[in-house]
């Protein structure tokens, strides 16, 4: 049922928006994305294999967090999905119809979330992060989604290695490749997706490509970046047509026009120029932007985006995503699991 997409199996493995900051990459084979509608029941066939319970899964990698309402949700490797209902003080792990490495999860609602990894999986929920079912998968070769993002409850995309590009409307009971909407021709890797306050959606991926949509996914438009770098992550602030994009070596820049031009932002951390790879960013409620990434790294602006500070954790850990606790402290996660920390990213006290 399932049919590659064209010219994968020469291409050198993605370089991930997250995990390759944060685990040595694993062997990809290739990506194999159907050419056309998925149904969902077919490719969630319960084949048996769940993520196994653990004490200590809270402490192992996790790569990205967000919230589901005022509840916590984290995924990483082994399948890990968990989620918390005390900002973070405590976790329970989900019943996950997967082992595989889980590399991004978002919610459209308080109920309603997708998750997306390797194997060009994609799991849902309903309950707000408690149970999982499986909507998509392609077994026949490695090969990860890495982000995900959805309007509402019916209508959203994932995107990934090798130019992957999907899109459902019906709340992933089917999902379309939609790849050729994009100007991708060399099948760069699109490493994530966001949308831009009154603008439309966002693409950012290897060797600094971009694309935006300002019909919501419908038609892209590629654009000339500022950087020929792998850009990690992308993110709309609280103005409209304002958006970050970042990526490796502490690369952080700035639009005010939807991307038609940039800026760069200059990050100094206490030893001089912050090199250090970013990761994941998120906009808080308070209209502030935290980014982190290697090294410890938290960088925080409250003035949308013009400057940062940086702080770098003294345990040097390798961060992947944060969010808000819903207290002022922030939840980090990464190597070590998920981290509750005070609101600059230091430890509770500290």
């Amino acid at each position: 049922m399932n049919e590659p997409v064209k010219g994968t199996g020469s291409r050198r493995p993605p370089t991930w928006r997250r995990a390759v900051l944060l685990t040595s990459m694993l062997s990809l084979s290739g990506l194999a994305l159907l050419a056309g509608p998925v149904d969902a029941t077919a490719a969630g066939a319960a084949d048996g294999v769940y993520a196994i319970e653990s004490s200590k899964a809270a402490k192992g990698l996790l790569l990205d967090v967000v919230h589901a309402g005022a509840r916590l949700v984290a995924v990483g490797d082994r399948g890990h999905i968990l989620f918390s209902d005390d900002q973070g003080t405590t976790w329970t792990q989900a019943r996950v119809p997967t082992r595989q490495l889980l590399t991004a999860v978002y919610f459209a609602d308080d109920k309603h979330g997708w998750a997306v990894g390797h194997d060009a999986q994609i799991l849902a929920s309903s309950d707000g992060g408690a149970t999982w079912t499986k909507q998509f998968e392609d077994l026949k070769r490695e090969a990860p989604l890495l982000d995900v993002w959805f309007k509402d409850a019916t209508t959203g995309f994932a995107v990934g290695a090798y130019g992957a590009l999907l899109e459902t409307t019906d709340g992933g009971q089917h999902w379309e490749d939609a790849s050729d909407r994009l100007d991708n021709e060399d099948q760069y890797h699109l490493n994530a997706i966001a949308a831009v306050k009154d603008s439309g959606l966002f693409i950012v991926g290897e060797q600094g490509s971009m694309f935006r949509s300002a019909d919501w996914g419908q038609t892209w438009e590629r654009l000339d970046g500022p950087y020929q770098g792998s850009l990690f992550g992308v993110i709309g602030t609280a103005e409209p047509a304002t958006l970050m994009a970042y990526g490796l070596r502490g690369n952080l820049y700035r639009s005010t026009d939807f991307g038609s031009s940039w800026e760069p932002v200059e990050l100094k951390a206490a030893r001089g120029a912050l090199e250090f790879g970013l990761s994941g960013g998120a906009l808080l409620a308070d209209g502030s932007l935290v980014i982190v990434g290697n090294g410890g790294s938290v960088i925080r602006s409250t003035d949308d985006g013009v400057t940062f500070s940086v702080f770098n954790r003294p345990d040097r850990i390798s961060l992947s995503a944060v969010t808000t606790a819903g207290n002022g402290n922030l939840i980090l996660v990464g190597q070590g699991g998920a981290h509750l920390t005070s609101p600059t990213g230091s430890e509770q006290g500290k």
